[in-house]
């Protein structure tokens, strides 16, 4: 090892958290094992694939995932600045080419003189070197081992899922139409509406559809959310319509009517060649997706080009094992960010790595990291992590049930949502201003808002 900071993984948290380093002056080597060694989800080699979906949530002002970004973006995160470089349209989401977005910051993270970037498997770690473990969910065997040793305790997964993916020239435009839910944003979406007879058709094919079969190690203990949609349904006959199927906000405007249920597609990429179509990740076999997608109106000849799956994610005890700082308790010189330390989405995992990053450049500088005011959205996001019960601990998006409640009772929703926005705010610029104190502040770092 030949830098002060190693980061283990080169995805979004792992990019982020070196960019962080370098912006300190601090030297970096990021190790990723693709394409020497690849995994079950990723398709290419590059930094920060989007393995997923390719949206990072909500830019409405006063949400919780808009919050996070506004402080993400006032922080300094980059990853969050090449998003809105590789934006598409999505409505009020934040959507990105996925294939320009991993470009674009593979080249920047390529470009920075600080950052090294290793294409080899980590398997051990040294508890002399100070680490950032970004290995996300489908973190090797061998590294998922070493880690169990270190933490003195079994890893926690459960299993994630990859929506289906429609070749846009495939779609019969005239059975659907272009919308945003409740009018929001511009209408972006497209909409496949059904009605009952649609629905029951396709619930039936649903539930009786084959799925692929479970290797003999998995244990398929899913993410409650992010349910393949076939386990949705087994739920009840209407919980899709409740769901990812929800027609509310989505009137047809052919009809003047809102449909009895809806399948919604989100654009791929810049081109619009491609659409996702959203929640609706599954477990069943590549030919059973193909019949029992085509039934959904607009899609009866439908070319897809990439099928749902699922892979495995895994992630640690956090609130057993890590500090408010993202440090290991036994092992301080480890930090871990991303999925593995179990937060779940792409803005919340380049959060946690942000703070890596930072936190592990002021070590680097003999400084004490400090975590962010607990009114804040990333503070409150680190403090479900690190302080949730260990007995129960399941990842989490951020949301305002994370963030501390206002010292008044405010009954109207939308008000409440917006004072817990500016004390987030009016928080975050003090940190902020710590950040820089913790040692002479370089070029780029943002002052105090």
């Amino acid at each position: 090892m030949n830098s002060p900071v190693i980061v283990v993984g080169g995805g979004l948290a792992g990019c982020e958290a070196a960019w962080q380093c370098a912006r300190y002056g601090i030297a970096v080597e990021v190790w990723e094992m693709r394409p020497t060694r690849s995994t079950p989800a990723h398709q290419t080699s590059g930094l920060a694939e989007l393995v997923c979906s390719n949206s990072l949530k909500s830019e409405s002002a006063n949400t919780a995932p808009w919050l996070l970004k506004e402080e993400m973006r006032r922080v300094g995160s980059l990853l969050i600045q090449v998003a809105a470089d590789c934006a598409i349209p999505a409505g009020h989401a934040l959507a990105v080419d996925r294939t320009a977005f991993s470009s674009k910051v593979t080249e920047r993270i390529g470009q920075e003189p600080l950052i090294t970037i290793r294409r080899e498997e980590l398997t051990s770690l040294d508890e002399k070197q100070l680490t950032i473990v970004a290995t996300g969910p489908l973190t090797s065997d061998a590294l998922s081992e070493e880690i169990a040793r270190r933490t003195g305790s079994s890893q926690l997964a459960f299993y994630d899922s990859i929506s289906p993916i429609v070749e846009a020239e495939s779609i019969d435009y005239s059975k659907v139409y272009f919308a945003a839910r409740y009018e929001k944003g511009t209408p972006d979406y497209i909409n496949c509406p059904m009605s009952k007879p649609d629905y029951d058709r396709f619930y039936d094919a649903l539930v009786a559809a084959e799925p692929t079969q479970a290797k003999d190690w998995e244990n398929l203990n899913y993410f409650e959310g992010c349910l393949p949609i076939e386990e949705i349904a087994r739920r009840g006959r209407d919980t899709l319509r409740f769901g990812p199927m929800k027609p509310v906000g989505l009137q047809d405007p052919r009809t003047g009517r809102r449909p009895y249920a809806v399948v919604q597609l989100r654009q791929e990429n810049l081109r619009a060649d491609s659409y996702n179509l959203v929640g609706f990740q599954n477990h069943l076999k590549f030919q059973e997706q193909a019949r029992v997608l085509r039934l959904i109106p607009g899609l009866e000849n439908a070319r897809f080009s990439r099928f749902g799956q699922i892979h495995r994610n895994t992630y640690i005890n956090s609130p057993a094992i890590l500090t408010s700082t993202l440090q290991m308790k036994n092992y301080p010189m480890f930090l871990f960010a991303g999925q593995i330390c179990g937060v779940e989405g792409y803005v919340e995992s380049i959060a946690t790595g942000m703070l890596a990053g930072l936190y592990a450049a002021i070590l680097t500088a003999g400084g004490t990291p400090m975590a962010p005011p607990r009114e804040t959205a990333i503070g409150s996001l680190v403090h479900y992590i690190t302080h949730a019960d260990a007995r129960s601990f399941q990842p989490a998006n951020i949301t305002f049930d994370l963030l501390p409640p206002l010292d008044r009772k405010i009954h109207d929703r939308q008000q409440r949502h917006r004072m817990q926005c500016d004390a987030a705010l009016e928080q975050l610029g003090p940190w902020i201003a710590q950040l820089g104190r913790q040692r002479k502040r370089p070029a780029g770092l943002p002052q105090a808002c």
